[in-house]
């Protein structure tokens, strides 16, 4: 067994490895992470409050919220590879051209299309090839791409705030936008395969044709279950991730420390990817997802508190962080234990469009609730319970299936 263990790495480290890097680079991460330190500069520039500005990741996610489903059964026709080339490149010339910014108008429009050509750089594609190249360490290889997005949450914050420094807002978004186009793109061109492309895949990770259609899967209760657990621990970090930073200088912490805080919030993130990753390959994945999905719950209540103490505060950034290291890990995981992987692209896509949906409405809805009232504290409250909540509501999905339909994939 070890054997083959290590066999599904050295068969499949290349693909893993790009997986990462696009991950890390791609349309999931790069927004959220670099919005709090543009926040004050384009409120500057133009006059708008925190709301406006993050109605602008509110626009990006919910045109995600379509398109994944239907960049995930692109994938499940057309291979990961292919689908994950264009939308970094289509990506990063659209991020880039928020550098153009001139109007609301633009502004909104450029995340919006952000949301159609770059959701296939988001896991969407990435976990399918990874589901295929990996079955007995499939939970640990999830986790390890996963960790792209703390690797980006640890690099963005200090390289945003420095650009901006250096060079003003409008060229740091031309110059974020060469994460995608320079460093992953090349790599993922070089390495990205699935075992269906004639590669050596494991045989392990070859069962393409077996798992549940898109239909048979939202009949049944895991299905919803799923969606609304997400839904609402989207809902709750997704603004908190997004305005943390404008909550630390709230406590009186200036912009670099903020940025520094945010970077240790990209380490927790990384240890909660490799550590769900871990559990989920040897425990039932929703047992471990009730403490770590409520983690933030403490979090909420320390932004809620009066402290300014950068240690609590610091314990918060991470707290946040190790459960953002571990939800998307269990939508992957999950996705494919219990529905297959025949049509893992439609489904993922699916469960991920709400997620990515749930995340981008609560950034604008944090940043009006601070404009309205001045303070996060209403919605924190509310977002404590709904961690605690979502998690939960994952332990009724019930065990996994130990066989599926063979069906012809699409």
């Amino acid at each position: 067994m070890r054997e083959t263990q290590t066999g599904e790495f050295r068969q499949g480290w290349r693909v893993l490895l790009a997986a990462t890097l696009g991950t890390m680079c791609g349309a999931s991460p790069l927004p959220y992470n670099t919005i709090g330190s543009l926040l004050q500069p384009l409120m500057r520039e133009f006059g708008w409050n925190a709301g406006d500005i993050m109605t602008g990741i509110m626009c990006y996610g919910l045109t995600g919220c379509v398109f994944a489903p239907i960049v995930g059964a692109l994938a499940d026709r057309y291979g990961a590879r292919v689908v994950a080339l264009w939308s970094l490149f289509a990506f990063a010339l659209v991020f880039a051209a928020l550098s153009l910014t001139q109007s609301l108008t633009w502004f909104y429009a450029c995340y919006l299309l952000i949301g159609v050509v770059g959701v296939g750089s988001t896991p969407v594609t990435w976990s399918r090839a990874i589901n295929l190249w990996f079955s007995r360490n499939r939970g640990l290889a999830l986790g390890i791409m996963l960790t792209g997005t703390g690797l980006a949450a640890f690099v963005l914050p200090v390289t945003t705030v420095l650009l901006i420094k250096t060079w003003g807002w409008r060229w740091t978004y031309a110059l974020l936008a060469l994460f995608p186009l320079a460093l992953a793109l090349p790599v993922a061109w070089a390495f990205m395969r699935e075992p269906a492309d004639g590669a050596a895949g494991p045989r392990e990770a070859a069962p393409v044709k077996t798992g549940l259609t898109l239909a048979q899967a939202i009949r049944l209760p895991r299905f919803w279950i799923m969606m609304v657990a997400f839904l609402l621990v989207s809902v709750a970090y997704g603004g908190f991730h997004t305005n943390l930073q404008n909550m630390m200088r709230l406590k009186g912490l200036s912009s670099e420390e903020g940025a520094l805080i945010a970077g240790g919030v990209g380490l927790a993130i990384i240890v909660g990817r490799l550590g769900t990753g871990l559990l989920v390959d040897r425990v039932w994945a929703p047992a471990a997802a009730v403490p770590l999905l409520s983690m933030p719950a403490i979090a909420c209540a320390i932004f809620m508190s009066d402290t300014t103490s950068i240690w609590l505060i610091g314990l918060a950034a991470i707290l946040l962080g190790g459960a953002a290291g571990a939800e998307t890990d269990f939508i992957s995981y999950l996705a494919g234990r219990h529905f297959g992987m025949a049509y893992y692209g439609r489904i993922y896509g699916m469960l991920y469009a709400v997620f990515a949906g749930g995340a981008a409405a609560s950034a604008p809805l944090y940043g009006y609730v601070f404009a309205a009232h001045g303070s996060y504290t209403p919605i924190l409250a509310i977002a404590a319970a709904m961690f605690v909540g979502g998690s939960l509501l994952l332990l009724l999905t019930g065990r996994y299936p130990t066989t599926f339909p063979v069906i012809k994939a699409a």
